[in-house]
């Protein structure tokens, strides 16, 4: 009982470091900060007005007709702000958290860290937790903050809105294990970014598979798109869920992008947790 008190406490620790950590860089406070900044500019553009029948939300055209179906039109409106925070939260989330794993492996401090009775899984752990709660409290933020600001422009409440946030922060917690990797192996920020950022474009490529394979002339070559779309974590299918599922689209295909995503994240967060094992430092 005291040592899994103790390990608990230990992983506490590390947890608390990372965000000390993300405060002292100016991490914590840039994410949160722009993240402030587009719920600004979301109060500006936003101009709903249900009476009147003028419309303008996030570049859609105001017009003067009238709206017949209200609740149709919010969620609609719901479902595509829901796509724009989840590729901002996930790209800041991405940007922000790159440093924090080489900054571990710095010379002085990671000697400092494994003079202590911590095992280096439960350092890298802790890492990893640390940095996804720090994004996490920044989702919860940036989501809520706009669906109470639809919510009281509208007075329609549109929980299914909120998905947003558990998706969100699934994904960026997949492309986490891809910077802890990343980080581990090479200590470069800017390589875990520019991988982590690949990956997001080349999900969005690879989903576009029903149109590909037609164009495909070889066996192959379209088994090899397959494999390779089954391979990457699914950014563009989850966003397209959760697109589906605020519109309460019953034909939303959710469950095989989050399974395979979440193996995919599994597989790369224990292969960073054996490198990180089996480094001399």
């Amino acid at each position: 009982m005291e040592l899994s008190t103790g390990r608990a406490s230990a992983l506490g620790a590390l947890i608390a470091d990372t965000f000390l950590e993300a405060r002292a860089r100016w991490l914590f406070w840039g994410l949160f900060g722009l993240s402030t900044l587009l719920i600004c500019i979301f109060l500006f553009v936003l101009k709903i007005d249900v009476v009147a029948g003028a419309i303008t939300l996030m570049g859609i055209q105001s017009t003067t007709k009238q709206v017949f179906d209200i609740q149709r039109f919010v969620n609609t409106s719901y479902s595509w702000v829901s796509i724009v925070l989840y590729i901002w939260g996930t790209l800041l989330a991405v940007f922000a958290s790159a440093g924090l794993v080489p900054s571990v492996l710095e010379a002085g401090r990671i000697s400092l860290l494994l003079s202590k009775p911590l095992t280096r899984t439960r350092l890298l752990l802790g890492r990893y937790l640390g940095n996804l709660s720090v994004v996490a409290l920044n989702h919860i933020y940036l989501i809520c903050s706009v669906w109470l600001i639809i919510g009281v422009k509208t007075k329609i409440w549109e929980p299914r809105f909120l998905l947003a946030i558990p998706i969100s922060i699934f994904i960026f917690a997949v492309l986490l294990c891809v910077v802890v990797l990343i980080g581990v192996i090479s200590e470069s920020a800017a390589l875990s970014v520019m991988i982590a950022v690949a990956l997001m474009l080349i999900s969005t490529i690879l989903a576009q598979y029903e149109n590909v394979v037609k164009l495909l002339s070889s066996e192959w070559s379209r088994q090899l798109w397959m494999a390779f779309y089954w391979l990457i974590p699914k950014v563009y299918d989850l966003g397209v869920a959760m697109k589906q599922l605020i519109l309460y689209d019953r034909q939303a295909n959710w469950i095989a992008p989050l399974w395979t995503s979440a193996a995919f994240g599994i597989v790369v967060l224990s292969t960073a947790v054996m490198v990180f094992r089996r480094r001399d430092f």
